[in-house]
């Protein structure tokens, strides 16, 4: 992910001091869950959500994920949060996320974090599954020519 993709999504999030650690930064683990929470308003706004899912008695836990940190983020730090699908097959979903700060001066906002999750889509008993017709259908057009985030 070189930059913003027109099919992207975004949304804002203002850094809480609960994010930050001891040394003043938003702690590297609360960034997956701003990968979530990303991935939870694009599946809302674009395809259905995850209760919607989980009615059909499935859920899509994540199998894989992997973070690049580039910028640290700060308290009161009003962040991007952007959110695409990359892959798609039967089984499995790939979002690509990046995080990114306006900074005063800049025209170009900075690049704090960017990667990726994978989800299966599982039984609640936790049996791969296909990912349903109806759901595929809506995720597909949506894929994007991302590239891999190594």
């Amino acid at each position: 992910m070189t930059g913003s993709t027109p099919s992207a999504f975004s949304c804002t999030y203002r850094v809480l001091y609960g994010d930050t650690d001891a040394g003043g930064v938003v702690y590297n683990a609360n960034f997956l869950r701003l990968f979530e929470i990303a991935r939870t308003e694009l599946m809302r706004a674009r395809v259905c959500s995850y209760r919607d899912i989980e009615q059909q008695g499935l859920i899509m836990p994540v199998t894989e994920c992997f973070t690049r940190f580039k910028a640290p983020a700060f308290y009161d730090d009003l962040l991007t949060l952007e959110a695409s699908i990359a892959e798609l097959t039967r089984y499995t979903c790939r979002f690509t996320y990046r995080v990114t700060r306006l900074d005063p001066g800049r025209l170009k906002p900075t690049l704090l974090v960017k990667g990726y999750t994978i989800h299966a889509t599982v039984t609640r008993e936790g049996k791969l599954v296909r990912i349903p017709e109806s759901l595929y259908a809506r995720l597909q057009p949506l894929v994007t020519a991302s590239k891999k985030v190594p």
